[in-house]
């Protein structure tokens, strides 16, 4: 679950964004939507826990952020948190069993790579485990890197623009492939973009208390 109040965060020198209050339950579906620059990152920032609001109240996953410091925010984050950015960050001196692994790590699990092929598996890419990214194809890297942040099975899936530069039938099998693997986790699953079509293909699952524009602007 997602729930913020009041929420605020402002970059030094920036402006202050202040973002629409939301209540997501667990395994609800929230999209983030508005153009570029309007703060969508940022909020999937917060609710990674990977900066400290300026004001307000954040609880995810039935925990809330103010209480996370240091250490126990990044494990925490490492369990909790599914995050799909928009660049993938996969490494590309390890293999894909390995990029997976890290997770694991980085979580304080020891490697379990039964754990891993079954991810890979369930997203269709069991057989490139021991590829390197520069190997795979976008679509292929895209499905690598959600199997990575869904390994830990995380009680809230973030996506940051997954459908950028897609084409409808990629982008349509991005969001389904998103929908499919949160349901299958009992995810919360938000997605930040900027592009129209995702509106369209989120609104059979959306909450109806959710409104298309999360966010909004304020001058500093």
């Amino acid at each position: 679950m997602i729930h913020s109040l009041a929420l605020q965060y402002q970059y030094p020198g920036g402006p202050l964004l202040a973002f629409a209050d939301v209540t997501v339950p667990q395994g609800g579906v929230l999209l983030v939507s508005g153009p570029s620059g309007c703060g969508k990152s940022t909020w999937l920032g917060l609710v990674a826990g990977l900066m400290a609001p300026t004001a307000g109240t954040l609880v995810v996953a039935e925990l809330p952020l103010s209480a996370l410091r240091g250490a126990a925010a990044d494990a925490w984050r490492a369990r909790s948190i599914g995050f799909l950015p928009q660049t993938l960050h996969l490494s590309a001196a390890l293999s894909v069993q390995r990029n997976l692994a890290l997770a694991q790590w980085a979580a304080g699990q020891p490697q379990d790579d039964v754990a891993i092929t079954r991810a890979l598996q369930a997203l269709g890419v069991a057989e490139l485990a021991q590829r390197r990214p520069a190997q795979l194809s976008g679509g292929q890297a895209q499905r690598v890197a959600l199997a990575r942040a869904v390994l830990m099975r995380p009680r809230v899936i973030l996506a940051d623009e997954p459908t950028a530069s897609l084409d409808d039938k990629a982008a349509a099998a991005a969001v389904t492939l998103l929908l499919d693997t949160a349901q299958a986790q009992d995810a919360t699953l938000a997605i930040a973009t900027h592009d129209a079509r995702v509106a369209a293909l989120l609104a059979p699952q959306l909450q109806g208390q959710i409104g298309l524009q999360a966010l909004s602007l304020k001058g500093s």
